[in-house]
């Protein structure tokens, strides 16, 4: 989605990147919910909210997200968008069969689909179908292998039987496939903080240092691409959700050359046990 400018663009792209924050393929121990609500600023001005939902159950899951554009940003250009992914949980590991996005921007509209199996992307399709950009470097059939979605990415299970919320919840490197390019997010640990919703979670949060390495599916000049290859402080400040060893996040800071952009959950409810489906239309940004 562009809006506006290069450093605009590279806002956008970051936060494109960042809901793809935890792309790996993650054993669950148990079962779990969350619902949380999210507001995207850029330099303290609210430009975004966003609505997000997970249900791990014992053989299946499914997680769902809308956002829109709010504020100043609506005077230059709007924009929404939903997407949500479901799959399989076998011998406790997350296994993503289907991932849908639906975008809407500025009179333009794109849906995207994407079929896996074992971590293998099957199937693609986009429409209205992308122009051919030949200064775009290729996607083999090697880079759509041991890859997850965008949307199961924000998903992290932490080994061992200890505190959820640590070091083990940061340092590891992620494989992301998200329709078109295929990028590494590494991430590691660097503190502890805490942190307080409005309602719901009070308690601890594991911080990420996140880097952006591209991989495949990109165009090498582009001012987004370089400025996220670049940049070291992106941070994830990641959130447990209760009855499961997985951390999500609960907020996401990326700096811009319009000032520091951070996605906040407001609301972050999370319970233990299963509970009725997320599906993409039961995401409603109040």
């Amino acid at each position: 989605m562009r809006l506006l400018s290069r450093p605009r663009s590279i806002a956008a792209a970051a936060a494109v990147l960042l809901l793809g924050l935890a792309a790996v393929p993650v054993p669950c121990a148990a079962q779990g919910k969350l619902d949380a609500r999210y507001v995207a600023t850029l330099a303290g001005i609210p430009i975004g909210r966003g609505a997000w939902v997970i249900d791990i159950a014992d053989d299946q899951y499914t997680a769902a997200a809308s956002g829109t554009t709010s504020g100043i940003v609506r005077l230059f250009a709007s924009g929404q968008g939903s997407s949500a992914s479901r799959g399989h949980v076998r011998n406790g590991n997350l296994s993503p069969s289907t991932y849908a996005s639906s975008l809407v921007a500025e009179k333009k509209s794109e849906e995207l689909r994407i079929v896996l199996q074992n971590g293998v992307v099957k199937d693609i399709s986009v429409e209205p179908p992308s122009p051919p950009q030949p200064e775009r470097l290729p996607v083999t059939e090697a880079h759509r292998r041991g890859v997850i979605d965008p949307m199961s990415a924000a998903l992290l299970r932490v080994p061992g039987n200890g505190q959820a919320v640590g070091p083990e919840a940061c340092n590891r490197t992620l494989a992301v496939f998200d329709g078109r390019m295929r990028f590494d997010l590494q991430l590691a640990f660097k503190r502890m903080d805490q942190v307080r919703s409005e309602r719901g979670y009070e308690g601890p949060v594991a911080v990420c240092a996140v880097q952006f390495t591209p991989i495949a599916g990109y165009i090498p000049d582009r001012p987004a691409i370089t400025y996220l290859t670049r940049q070291r402080e992106i941070e994830a400040w990641m959130a447990p959700v209760a009855g499961t060893r997985v951390v999500v996040p609960y907020k996401i800071s990326v700096p811009t050359p319009f000032g520091l952009g951070v996605l906040q959950a407001t609301q972050f409810v999370s319970s233990a046990g299963g509970g009725p489906r997320a599906t993409p239309t039961s995401v409603r940004v109040p």
